[in-house]
């Protein structure tokens, strides 16, 4: 589907395609996803789309909210919440299941439900669980609407930093050491399940970094520098996600790269550098989110060593089976090896996330960058493909 042929009825105007923006969500992230989408509403082009802001509370209803981007900031470092945007306290916004009606209904309790309208793509914006893993492309899938970004499967993958690695491990891509450790694992013998991990300190060394498995935006990181802070470590990413994995540091630059679908396939950004943060130990949340620790764009590589991580980029784009739109982190080692650490099928969008930067470098500027995202959902069909 592409927006000059939209169905239209014999004796109705032409209409503009409707995008339904979804932001919030039950996961750690939902500040973040709220700050992606008044960047994403303020870029999209009112005279070539209606839209629809949707938010997700944190306990997981779905709202109309007010369509004012200027609210979705981060103030005085602390993040916004889809509640304070809501429209009304009890209200919520119903998703069709038939894939023969994409009409979204609103309903309050005691009232009559209210029609609307269509929706022609929905532009998920949402981050970490619930969200970004699959289980709201699986909806959009029953309910047969386009959406920006990857599938099922590959927002899955993208999720579970376990079967990422495992995925990339299977196509040939190098990636570091690491351990994981499931929640019954835990369960039956923390003592053996904490031996495997101190076992990956003695063959690579400390530090560790210790990991929700299925989250992002650096939430629950822990740098750990020797056994001493393991278990505290162990219980911060358990308190987001009941599986974790435990990494050994790698020596080397952090290298990002941005890859982005076009209608003869996949291609890669200029790549960007993370240089270490002056006051933080490691690229964590606030580095990133709250003091806006500046990368580097384009990163300063030989022509050879950017050939080789835009060719890795869009492999690990291909081999984890992505659509629309990833960024792709690698380190480059002391010896020239990139290795790469992790994908994000729906990375940081705002305009000064590395991702719209690296493609700002590239040529593509913020709002057409929405724009072809746009464009590239509403070309594809749902169901396999």
């Amino acid at each position: 589907m592409s927006t000059e042929n939209l169905p239209q009825s014999p004796d109705q105007p032409q209409r503009k395609p409707r995008v339904a923006v979804v932001f919030g969500g039950r996961s750690s992230e939902h500040g973040i996803s709220m700050v992606t989408a008044g960047a994403v509403l303020r870029a999209i082009d009112r005279t070539k789309y209606d839209v629809l802001p949707i938010g997700i509370t944190q306990s997981g209803r779905w709202v109309l909210t007010a369509d004012e981007p200027e609210r979705m900031a981060i103030t005085e470092r602390r993040t916004p919440n889809v509640e304070q945007l809501a429209e009304t306290g009890e209200g919520g916004v119903v998703l069709p299941v038939d894939p023969a009606n994409r009409e979204v209904v609103y309903t309050e309790p005691g009232s009559v439900p209210k029609a609307l309208g269509e929706i022609d793509v929905v532009f998920p914006v949402l981050h970490g669980p619930y969200g970004e893993d699959g289980t709201l492309q699986g909806l959009l899938e029953l309910s047969g609407v386009p959406y920006v970004g990857s599938g099922v499967l590959a927002s899955a993958v993208g999720q579970d930093k376990e079967y990422m690695k495992r995925v990339f491990t299977s196509f040939g891509l190098k990636v570091g050491p690491y351990v994981v450790i499931r929640p019954r694992e835990w369960e039956q013998d923390e003592s053996a399940a904490r031996k495997k991990i101190i076992d990956l300190a003695g063959d690579h060394g400390w530090p560790l970094f210790v990991k929700p498995a299925r989250a992002g935006s650096s939430i629950g990181i822990t740098k750990v520098e020797d056994l001493s802070g393991l278990d505290d470590a162990i219980a911060e990413a358990q308190r987001h996600d009941p599986k974790i994995l435990v990494e050994a540091a790698l020596r080397g630059r952090e290298i990002e790269c941005g890859v982005l679908e076009f209608e003869d396939g996949p291609r890669a950004s200029v790549p960007a550098e993370i240089p270490p943060p002056d006051a933080h130990a490691y690229y964590d949340f606030e580095a990133k989110y709250i003091d806006s620790t500046p990368g580097i764009v384009p990163a300063p590589l030989t022509p050879e060593e950017t050939a080789d991580v835009q060719r890795l980029a869009v492999d690990a784009f291909e081999a984890a089976s992505c659509e629309g739109l990833v960024r792709a982190d690698f380190f480059l080692t002391e010896d020239g090896e990139f290795v790469i650490n992790e994908i994000n099928t729906m990375p940081g969008f705002t305009p000064i996330s590395m991702y719209p930067q690296m493609w700002q470098a590239s040529g593509i500027g913020y709002a057409d960058l929405v724009d072809r995202l746009i464009e590239a959902a509403l070309r594809r069909s749902t169901g396999l493909r």
